[in-house]
């Protein structure tokens, strides 16, 4: 992979989740699944385009590209034209596809991004020194008073406290500013030629079809990451149609310029992933000297209560908002180094399903922590 430079980096962070919670995930397991336990995510962010999960890019397993199989951008009308027969096959009906392919375009970028994704670069200090800043932080807590009558009753619908959703705002689309501008049918398009992972993009662009029939956004107006993640908390298609909410009633689900329905849409998701009210996210640990990393982890057979760690010598570094001794818990160490271990529960592993890397649902957690503060 090549090395990005810190613009590139820090503007993939903003606008982490391109591919996350509701992006492309890292394996064919959609974002929305409910599986007994959330993936186990590791390391630097999953980056834009590379997920969610909302929710989240699947790393890819197969190894065929558009190079090996031999397809020249040249072809890519034809194989528009072949997506459109499928979309018609599928239920989307001439209207829809006559105007979301009118400037269906080849979009070479989209497949050097994916292609060329940054790898684990950063430490987790750097990556929340980077996206944790104090005027986010600040922003946020404008935020979450500014829209407190919108935010307090979709709290109280979904269990999903206030500051959680501000802060999956301010890190996916830096409160709505940031939310690419890709037409999305072309870069669905484009990555399903490519060949890489085209079931999966071709289901999104599917997807992306339904949204327009549905008549939820003008087709010149759904735009987004060069990996087709929208709105102002960076939904895939797919998880757009799983989770998105009308929060003001006005019968029409738009994550980008109205934000009750983005709020409502980020409750919804994390609610229907088994959001746990009033549950803490996780606290940093103190490991004893002989913790055993193999233990470490948040698969379902890795849980313990927090009273069973406690036995072992685990120790939090705040005695503050202790956890219940029942509550099932899980340690993690990001940096592979005890001194950076966390203890967290089962909001954690909620938001792992939204964006699959322990970084970012650290920054998640923290940014939520210091808007309560």
């Amino acid at each position: 992979m090549k090395s990005p430079s810190v613009s590139t980096i820090i503007l993939a962070l903003a606008l982490a989740g391109c591919a996350s919670k509701n992006s492309a995930a890292p394996t064919p397991t959609p974002a929305s699944s409910t599986q007994a336990s959330a993936p186990p995510a590791q390391g630097a962010p999953v980056l834009a385009g590379s997920a969610n999960t909302r929710g989240h890019f699947l790393s890819s397993v197969s190894k065929t590209t558009l190079a090996t199989e031999g397809r020249d951008p040249a072809q890519f009308p034809a194989y528009a034209a072949q997506l459109k027969a499928q979309a018609r096959q599928q239920g989307i009906d001439d209207t829809t596809l006559n105007t979301a392919f009118a400037g269906v375009h080849f979009v070479d970028h989209a497949i050097s991004a994916d292609r060329n994704q940054p790898e684990n670069k950063l430490t987790l200090s750097d990556y929340l020194e980077r996206v944790l800043t104090t005027a986010k932080i600040e922003q946020a807590r404008d935020s979450l008073r500014q829209y407190q009558a919108q935010l307090a009753p979709v709290s109280q619908r979904s269990g999903v406290e206030p500051q959680y959703i501000v802060a999956l705002w301010a890190l996916e689309s830096h409160f709505g500013t940031i939310q690419g501008r890709e037409e999305v049918i072309s870069a669905l398009s484009t990555l399903a030629f490519e060949g890489r992972r085209e079931a999966f993009f071709t289901r999104e662009l599917m997807a992306a079809l339904q949204i327009i029939q549905q008549q939820h956004i003008a087709p010149a107006e759904l735009q987004g990451s060069w990996a087709g993640a929208m709105g102002q908390n960076q939904f895939m298609p797919s998880s757009f149609l799983r989770y998105g909410a009308d929060g003001d009633g006005d019968g029409r689900i738009d994550i980008w310029h109205n934000t009750a329905d983005v709020f409502a849409s980020t409750a919804n998701y994390l609610s229907k992933e088994g959001w746990k009210a009033g549950e803490r996210w996780g606290q940093a640990a103190i490991l004893p000297a002989d913790f055993v990393p193999e233990m470490a982890g948040t698969k379902a057979n890795q849980a313990k209560t927090v009273g069973e760690w406690q036995k072992l010598g685990v120790r939090l570094t705040s005695e503050a908002d202790r956890p219940d001794p029942q509550q099932k818990a899980w340690i993690i160490i990001p940096e592979d180094s005890p001194a950076s271990a966390f203890m967290v529960y089962d909001n954690f592993r909620t938001l792992l399903r939204w964006n699959r890397s322990w970084y970012f649902a650290i920054s998640v957690g923290m940014m939520a922590d210091a808007m309560s503060q």
